[in-house]
C-alpha cells in the first residue's frame, strides 16, 4: 500500500499504545508460572501475536478476553510443527531461551528481515550452557534441544544486542543451580535489561545484578502467576509528540513519565531541541517550536535514531547522532534508509560508522522506500505532514508494532491518502 502524505496542521490528543517490549516480557514471564496470569491491556500487533504463536506452540494457554490476555503457563511440550517467529527478534530471543526447557525440539524460523540478524552470541551461550542449540552460520533458523539447563556461569559480549542478555536472564531461576551471567563488554540499551528485572519482579523473581550491569545472578526460583497492567508505548508516541513539535500541537496520554523504557529519553532530547513541553500526570503535551540542532548519543534508546533524524532535518543547524551503528542490523539498516530518504529530500546528510550528521533544510518531494521498516515509514510521515507531496511505500508495514498509526495520524490532522498499490 502506498500512502501520501500531504502537508498538515496537526492539533489534538491520541493515547499512546501499549508497550511492545512490555507485553513481550510479560508473555515470557507469564508462560514461566505455573498457573493463570493476566496481562491488562497488552499491545496488538505483528510483533506481540508472534510472541503468542510460539508461545502456544510449546503448551501455554493464551486466549484474549476483552483488552485483556490470560495466559496459563508452567507446563511446557514439545511443538508439533515449526515455531514462526515472523519477523519480530524480541520473540525469536526470548522463545529461543525458553526453548531450552521444553521436553524436546524445537525448530524456531524466521521472517526474511529477521533471517538477516545474526544470533550466534545467544547460541554460543546456550551451548555454554549445556544445551544443544544451532543456527547455521549463526543466523535464523534456530534448532533448540531442550534438556537440563546446567547453569553456573555464562559469559556474552554486553553491546550486541540487550535482547540476548534478557533471554538468559528468562531462563536463569530455571537452571539447576542458578546462574550468573557476565558481560565481557558495557552493556548498551541498559533500560532495556532495567525493564527485564522489573517484569521479572513482578512475577516473583529476585536477581541479583551489579550497579553497573556487568554481571547478574539469579538462585533456582519458580515463576509466580501475576497481573501485570502493560503502560503505554513510548518508541511510538516519540511520533506523535514530534508531529506536535513541528507542525501544530499534539497531546499523548497513556505514557508513564517515569518510566523504564529507554525511549521515554525523547522527553529530553525534544527540550534540548528546544520543543515546549508540558506534562500532567500520564499526559505530554508538545506545541510547535523552532527547533535547534541537537547532539546525542543514541546508544541506549537506538529505536529513536529514526524520529530524531527527521526532526533534526527540520532543525536549525546542523545536528550530529552518535551510537548508532546497532541501527544497521534492525528491520532494516536504519541508519542507511534514512540517509537515504533524507537526501532524496534535498536534506544534507553526512555518514560515519558511528555517527550521522544532518543539517537541518527544506523538504523536497519524494519517494520513500521504508524497506519494510516500521519505524522508517512512521519517522517519514513527520517529514510529510511539515512538507507534503511524500509517497510512503509499504505503508502497512507499521502494524509491526503500531497497527492503528495511520489511523491516529489522521485523528490528529495529518492527511495521508492511499495513493495506489
Amino acid at each position: 500500500m502506498k500512502l501520501k502524505i500531504c502537508k498538515s496542521d496537526v492539533k489534538g490528543s491520541i493515547a499512546a499504545p501499549p508497550s511492545k517490549s512490555y507485553t513481550l516480557r510479560a508473555l515470557a514471564c507469564a508462560a514461566l508460572a505455573k498457573g493463570q496470569s493476566r496481562i491488562i491491556k497488552p499491545l496488538v500487533s505483528d510483533d506481540t501475536l508472534a510472541m503468542w504463536d510460539v508461545l502456544s506452540g510449546i503448551g501455554a494457554g493464551i486466549r484474549g478476553e476483552g483488552d485483556d490476555w490470560w495466559v496459563l503457563g508452567g507446563n511446557f511440550r514439545a511443538p508439533h510443527s515449526d515455531l514462526h517467529c515472523r519477523d519480530s527478534a524480541g520473540t525469536l530471543r526470548f522463545t529461543t531461551a525458553l526453548c531450552t526447557l521444553v521436553p524436546g525440539q524445537c525448530h524456531l524460523t524466521a521472517g526474511s528481515s529477521l533471517a538477516r540478524r545474526p544470533v550466534g552470541v545467544l547460541v554460543k551461550a546456550l551451548n555454554d550452557l549445556g544445551v544443544q542449540c544451532c543456527a547455521s552460520g549463526g543466523y535464523p533458523p534456530i534448532m533448540v534441544t531442550g534438556g537440563k539447563l546446567r547453569g553456573d556461569e555464562v559469559s556474552l559480549p554486553g553491546d550486541i544486542s540487550s535482547q540476548f542478555v534478557s533471554a538468559l536472564l528468562f531462563i536463569a531461576p530455571k537452571a539447576e543451580t542458578g546462574l550468573t551471567i557476565k558481560l565481557i563488554s558495557p552493556p548498551e540499551s541498559k533500560p532495556y535489561l532495567l525493564m527485564t528485572l522489573q517484569c521479572l519482579e513482578k512475577f516473583g523473581i529476585k536477581v541479583q545484578a551489579d550497579p553497573d550491569l556487568l554481571a547478574f545472578t539469579a538462585l533456582p526460583q519458580s515463576y509466580r502467576p501475576a497481573e501485570y497492567s502493560v503502560e503505554g508505548d513510548w518508541s511510538s508516541a516519540s511520533y506523535l509528540l514530534a508531529l506536535g513539535a513541528v507542525i501544530g500541537e499534539t497531546t499523548v496520554t497513556n505514557l508513564n513519565p517515569n518510566s523504564l523504557q529507554a525511549d521515554r529519553v525523547i522527553l529530553d532530547l525534544l527540550q534540548q531541541m528546544g520543543a515546549h513541553i508540558d506534562i500532567g500526570g500520564d499526559s505530554i503535551k508538545v506545541k510547535r517550536s523552532e527547533l535547534k540542532a541537537l547532539q546525542a548519543d543514541l546508544s541506549d534508546c537506538i529505536d529513536l535514531l529514526p524520529t530524531l533524524a527527521v526532526l533534526a532535518a527540520s532543525a536549525d543547524g546542523m545536528s550530529e547522532l552518535r551510537g548508532i551503528k546497532r541501527a544497521r542490523i534492525k528491520e532494516s539498516d536504519r541508519v542507511a534508509a534514512m540517509a537515504t530518504g533524507l537526501s532524496d529530500m534535498g536534506i544534507g546528510v553526512k555518514l560515519e560508522d558511528d555517527r550521522i550528521s544532518i543539517t537541518g533544510g527544506t523538504f523536497n518531494p519524494a519517494v520513500i522506500n521504508p524497506m519494510g521498516d516500521h519505524r522508517i515509514a512512521m519517522a517519514f510521515s513527520i517529514a510529510g505532514a511539515i512538507a507534503g507531496d511524500i509517497t510512503i511505500k509499504d505503508a502497512e508495514c507499521v502494524s509491526k508494532t503500531y497497527p492503528r498509526y495511520w489511523e491516529d495520524f489522521n485523528k490528529l490532522g495529518g492527511k495521508a491518502v492511499t495513493h495506489g498499490k
